[in-house]
């Protein structure tokens, strides 16, 4: 068991964060992550209040474990969606860009953990300033809304001006990606694009396949996905998004176009036409594990690796 201040503050067994995915992070999905040890996230980014509750219950009826509900703070019924957070106990709250005042406001007092997903040094040290009890930094290698560093560069200044617990996200995938990053200073590990791959992610299998078959060079950031940087998957989509190149500025309509592109994919199952968000990490992705499996061989490959490093290296430190 590897314990951290982010395992000790979650309540959760395993330092592992389910990233956040619109039309993806479903109750299924969101329950094999906290049953298996780690922290669950409810994509809740398209969803109405109503199917928020809904959500939220049905993943109380699939675990007894902590998870998580991720909100945008610029969402119209953000008032009633923090009643639904509030009103059945949800235990930790995520939430990305935008102005988070008003989530802060109704969630601390009610003791809900606010946990925000940034990419950039300033942004996080934003949101320990605003009272954020964890943060998860982003580096550009991760699928979706992306930074404009690497994830190797931007955990180490993080983790050197918080005093809060960071997850690192962006090229996580295994035992190797928890280690680095906790010698970098993280306390765990988010990852999205691998928890899109395992058995209880309900995604079509004509998608995952499609994400099974791509090699880390096939991503590409665009910002006519959501009118700001967004890593895809190369397809016919993303190729018309090349054509129109990003020094066109994205209309209304096409941003909406874009959004809606995210349904087709997760939902639809079209893999030509859908936006395939994923990160570079997909070329390291080759099979298909259910999330204790997943899991459990993170974990137990991190005790490994860390046993067999302090080996390697215990002579050359006596020696000097």
């Amino acid at each position: 068991m590897i314990t951290t201040r982010l395992t000790e503050l979650l309540k959760i067994r395993h330092p592992i964060v389910q990233g956040a995915m619109a039309w993806v992070s479903w109750p299924e999905l969101v329950s094999g992550v906290s049953n298996a040890g780690g922290l669950g996230i409810l994509g809740a980014g398209f969803m109405t209040v109503e199917e928020l509750r809904t959500n939220v219950r049905r993943t109380k009826e699939l675990t007894a474990q902590p998870f998580a509900v991720n909100i945008l703070p610029d969402n119209p019924n953000l008032d009633q969606m923090l009643d639904v957070v509030v009103n059945e106990r949800v235990p930790v709250i995520s939430y990305g860009i935008g102005d988070p005042k008003l989530i802060m406001q109704r969630c601390k007092p009610e003791g809900i953990l606010c946990i925000p997903t940034v990419g950039a040094v300033r942004h996080a040290v934003k949101a320990e300033r605003d009272g954020a009890d964890a943060v998860i930094i982003q580096g550009t290698e991760a699928g979706g809304h992306s930074s404009h560093v690497a994830t190797i560069v931007l955990v180490p200044e993080v983790v050197e001006r918080l005093q809060i617990p960071v997850a690192a996200a962006g090229g996580f995938c295994d035992a190797r990606g928890l280690t680095a990053a906790l010698a970098m200073g993280a306390e765990g590990i988010s990852m999205g694009t691998r928890f899109m791959l395992v058995k209880e992610c309900p995604i079509p299998q004509s998608v995952k396949d499609r994400y099974l078959q791509s090699t880390e060079e096939e991503t590409v950031v665009s910002g006519h996905v959501t009118g700001v940087r967004c890593r895809i998957l190369k397809n016919k989509l993303a190729e018309r998004f090349l054509e129109l190149g990003e020094q066109n500025a994205p209309s209304r309509e096409f941003m909406m176009l874009g959004v809606g592109r995210f349904r087709k994919a997760f939902i639809d199952g079209d893999p030509d036409w859908g936006s395939l968000a994923c990160g570079q990490v997909i070329g390291r992705i080759d099979d298909i594990p259910t999330c204790q499996e997943l899991i459990e061989g993170i974990v137990s490959g991190t005790e490994g690796l860390l046993q067999n490093l302090s080996q390697r290296c215990a002579p050359s430190l006596h020696q000097a």
